[in-house]
């Protein structure tokens, strides 16, 4: 998918797979720091447990996830799915509830192109 979405702009995708939504953040800030990416998505998944634990993990992976495309003007989308249960997860990744990886990867591409278009006076 986030290929055919980058191709579709003239772009090529890659991907940086770990494990853990709160290096999101940290992740997110050296990909656009690097000057490879017009765009960068941070996508993951958060499912509620039995403790306070999903609380902090959400919004410190939104918060870092945010902060980069401010620090270094290339777009950082958030798209990490937050959910009750791993069948919610699979029905907003993809499932009966749409794909929000994709929706973040295309805001992250859109985004990029507006700002090449602001920036070159268009």
């Amino acid at each position: 998918m986030r290929s055919r979405l980058a191709a579709a702009r003239g772009w090529s995708s890659t991907s940086c797979t770990r494990a853990g939504a709160f290096e999101l953040g940290l992740l997110s800030l050296e990909a656009a720091r690097s000057g490879r990416y017009v765009g960068v998505a941070a996508l993951g998944c958060v499912i509620r447990g039995e403790t306070s634990h999903y609380d902090y993990v959400s919004a410190r992976a939104r918060a870092a996830s945010c902060a980069p495309g401010s620090r270094t003007g290339v777009p950082v989308a958030f798209g990490v799915v937050t959910a009750e249960t791993p069948e919610q997860a699979f029905a907003r990744a993809g499932g009966t509830a749409g794909n929000k990886g994709a929706e973040a990867v295309e805001t992250a591409l859109d985004t990029a192109a507006a700002l090449a278009a602001i920036r070159a006076g268009r």
